[in-house]
């Protein structure tokens, strides 16, 4: 996250998500406050949680937090927004490198059990495939655009993406998409499908995409490559 004003952000992303979304009816747990204020300031609490909580910080001084809250609003804050939020940012930085480094060790030692599996080839870079069906078409250049369908996985099983689930294939230029995909893509002749194990210096490296894959993830994709498309 760029922090300009962490801690606004994070509430306000909140408190907008929840104006813009479904109209639910409040819970009956703002009902147990002494008054409206009080909702207003413990929902408060919960959105910043949730934001921090989503930026993987889940432990806080929360004492010292109430009092930081306080003295900004009394104007006796012992240091500034920027000098804050730059804190914030080196602190969640090595939260991320933390986070990163443990799943790229456990991407590694998965993608070595797996490329021992007789189906399983293994290019130069890294990057392992197996090959389902191999298509008679002719193979896309890196500058082509194509239509493919595709499930893409975390080495748990998670779904975080199919085109087929959505039951639309997708259409993109071939070098518009992370390295793992540009490299197979090239290999596979139309009416091909690959399976794909992607470490992750070929997917993300240690950068998240949306809200399943974590920095540092090895993905796992079925590619069928449907068409070459016509510029």
């Amino acid at each position: 996250m760029k922090l300009k004003n962490l801690t606004l952000a994070l509430a306000g992303t909140a408190v907008l998500a929840a104006s813009c979304g479904d109209k639910k009816e409040v819970s009956s747990a703002a009902g147990t406050m002494n008054n409206e204020l009080d909702s207003v300031s413990y929902g408060l609490g919960i959105s910043v949680g949730a934001g921090l909580k989503a930026e993987g910080m889940t432990e806080v001084n929360a004492e010292l937090m109430g009092q930081a809250l306080n003295e900004m609003l009394n104007g006796t804050a012992k240091f500034d927004e920027y000098a804050a939020n730059e804190v914030i940012g080196k602190y969640l930085e090595k939260l991320r490198s933390k986070k990163a480094e443990g799943a790229k060790e456990a991407g590694i030692k998965w993608l070595e059990e797996n490329k021992k599996n007789a189906d399983v080839q293994v290019t130069a870079s890294g990057l392992q495939y197996m090959v389902i069906t191999e298509g008679t078409g002719p193979k896309p250049a890196e500058t082509d655009m194509v239509r493919v369908h595709y499930h893409g996985t975390l080495i748990d099983g998670t779904v975080f993406d199919s085109s087929v689930d959505r039951g639309t294939p997708a259409e993109f230029p071939v070098n518009g998409v992370i390295k793992g995909w540009v490299e197979a893509l090239q290999m596979m002749p139309v009416g091909s499908k690959y399976k794909l194990f992607i470490p992750s210096d070929l997917a993300y490296g240690d950068r998240a995409a949306g809200a399943k894959i974590g920095p540092g993830s090895t993905l796992i994709f079925e590619v069928e490559l449907l068409e070459i498309l016509k510029q």
